[in-house]
């Protein structure tokens, strides 16, 4: 009888699909997630590019430094139907030509004093040019702003906003999402570029 039973079992495949499922089922639901997310983050990213570049053209226009407020409120607004929590923050610095933009301030390399091998770190003591007109050393030469006529501006926009999905944790990943955009643009020759000092500072 418990032989005959034990054939019959073993014979017996039902509740097999079940049991794979079961086993399968959350490795899969967490890929799909997931893809899902990485999906709607490279959405976000091409609608703020977007945004980013339309605002990066309005704002070099003659006289609108005023609005940039407007501009600014324009892709949180964007941003904001595709994800209805983002915070967002702007960044505008302008410089003189595009060779400078997001550059350092140059500086005189003499590391060693006696040899003169230079070692690419602007070391204390080493003088270096004031483009910025800040009065320190600064790893960024830009003002901040949108600068005026023919200067160079690099303009950046940043999004804050929760993940899609509860399995950030599952993976390692950040509660919140953090995507960037920037465009660089001249603005319009509406009048004479202004010259910027650029006192050579040794200190």
């Amino acid at each position: 009888m418990i032989r005959h039973i034990r054939k019959r079992l073993q014979k017996d495949n039902r509740g097999t699909a079940l049991m794979e499922f079961a086993l399968v089922a959350p490795t899969f639901m967490l890929v799909l997630m997931g893809i899902f997310d990485l999906s709607y983050r490279a959405y976000a990213i091409s609608i703020l590019q977007g945004a980013v570049q339309k605002a990066g053209r309005d704002s070099t226009l003659e006289g609108a430094s005023g609005g940039l407020g407007l501009i600014n409120a324009t892709i949180t607004n964007q941003m904001r139907a595709v994800a209805s929590s983002v915070a967002m923050s702007f960044d505008r610095k302008s410089y003189v030509s595009f060779t400078r933009a997001g550059q350092a301030e140059e500086f005189e390399d003499r590391n060693d004093p006696i040899t003169g091998v230079p070692n690419g770190v602007r070391d204390v003591g080493e003088c270096y040019f004031d483009e910025n007109g800040s009065g320190t050393y600064d790893s960024n030469a830009g003002i901040n702003g949108q600068g005026g006529a023919r200067d160079i501006v690099v303009f950046s926009a940043t999004a804050v906003y929760p993940r899609l999905f509860p399995m950030y944790g599952l993976l390692g990943f950040p509660q919140n999402e953090t995507i960037t955009a920037t465009t660089v643009l001249r603005n319009q020759p509406f009048g004479a570029q202004a010259t910027r000092p650029n006192p050579r500072v040794c200190i």
